[in-house]
């Protein structure tokens, strides 16, 4: 099994949070996809014999892209062994006519980054929909026949309150979406919410609060139903995201586009976060690193402790040896004896109560070099 992600670079504008790679919509974005066609054709072999059982387009903003153009997309892509097709939307770009294309396109599952349903919070960090059109776009998926529908939330908003942020999951949980993934505000270098703190604009949102918002999102899901899979995630029974669980289980994926990341396993190769760098050499343009053990070894811990399953201890022991095995135990004992670990049925995983300390407990965890 592999998976295959796909980077559209394009918004109509950039969000005041984003530090992802995003640039506005021009004429180039026919051949972008052309290019995107010729990176496929030239690196598909870096997958071996392995199946794309999921695919993921993601951003940017998907959504901005024509219907011809996701039409010229979809044509190529290999759909044909897929199980999840995940295309995301921003609530503004969802119409009528898009709706309906995605319920009879290959893709099986929409995300939505919603953010938070309250105006003056939406506005604040530049996103250029209402509350209003958020939930409207969610109907019209319902009615084209979208079954599969995951929603995004931030907490730690300028101006959000611990009410406010309430009434934002409780909404949002009214439109009965079968996913949801909400994460605390990150401000980034370079981002202009992370300017206008610098220049004293905002302040963050103190922990304590930005905690408490947390443990109220996990008492809210768990009420409506969903199962608390990841720590930034929720799913019905039967719809946590597959292309994602494949990160975390290490399963090899191949990224296109400017920006993409694809990882084998062993070596990690990325796209230049430069449009016009990527279109006139989609297929060498790629810059690659090698991971030492003592790296892969570091991430499968901080990529396995952040799901409700965590390590499987025989797949830990086979991957790294019977020594590394018996050296994590050690070394996760007092954490055992604090009660923020678990060891239980051949797992090593986070108390649900302390997955925000996940990162503290991940330093004591980690081999030396």
């Amino acid at each position: 099994m592999a998976g295959l992600y796909i980077h559209i670079p394009f918004c109509h504008s950039k969000c005041a949070y984003c530090d992802f790679f995003s640039i506005p919509i021009r004429k180039r974005a026919d051949a972008y996809i052309d290019a995107l066609r010729l990176e496929w054709d030239a690196r598909h072999h870096e997958l071996g014999t392995s199946t794309v059982n999921t695919i993921y387009i993601g951003g940017g903003t998907p959504s901005i892209l024509s219907i011809p153009m996701l039409e010229h997309l979809f044509a190529w892509l290999p759909t044909q062994d897929v199980e999840e097709f995940t295309i995301e939307v921003n609530p503004e770009d969802v119409t009528d006519r898009l709706a309906d294309f995605l319920r009879h396109s290959p893709v099986t599952r929409v995300s939505m980054g919603v953010q938070s349903l309250v105006d003056s919070e939406l506005k604040t960090i530049g996103r250029r929909h209402t509350a209003a059109q958020a939930i409207e776009a969610a109907h019209r998926l319902r009615h084209a026949g979208i079954d599969n529908l995951s929603l995004d939330l931030i907490y730690g908003l300028p101006g959000q309150t611990s009410d406010s942020w309430l009434s934002s999951v409780k909404r949002t949980l009214e439109l009965n979406p079968q996913h949801l993934s909400a994460y605390s505000l990150m401000l980034e270098p370079g981002t202009r919410l992370w300017a206008m703190a610098q220049m004293g604009k905002f302040s963050e949102v103190p922990q304590e609060m930005s905690e408490a918002m947390y443990h109220n999102l996990c008492r809210l899901t768990a009420r409506h139903g969903m199962k608390h899979y990841e720590i930034s995630n929720f799913a019905m029974p039967g719809f946590h995201s597959l292309h994602n669980s494949s990160y975390w289980n290490l399963t090899p994926y191949l990224g296109l586009g400017a920006a993409a990341h694809s990882f084998d396993g062993i070596t990690r190769h990325s796209n230049p976060s430069a449009l016009h760098t990527y279109l006139a050499d989609p297929t060498e343009c790629f810059q690659t690193e090698h991971l030492t053990r003592t790296q892969r070894i570091d991430e499968y811990l901080m990529i396995r402790l952040r799901t409700a399953e965590g390590i499987d201890l025989s797949d830990y022991e086979a991957r790294w040896g019977v020594d590394e095995c018996r050296r994590l135990l050690h070394t996760a004992k007092p954490h055992i004896a604090r009660n923020l670990l678990v060891a239980a049925q051949g797992h090593l995983y986070m108390n649900q109560d302390s997955w925000l300390l996940t990162d503290s407990v991940l330093v004591d965890l980690f081999p030396d070099e």
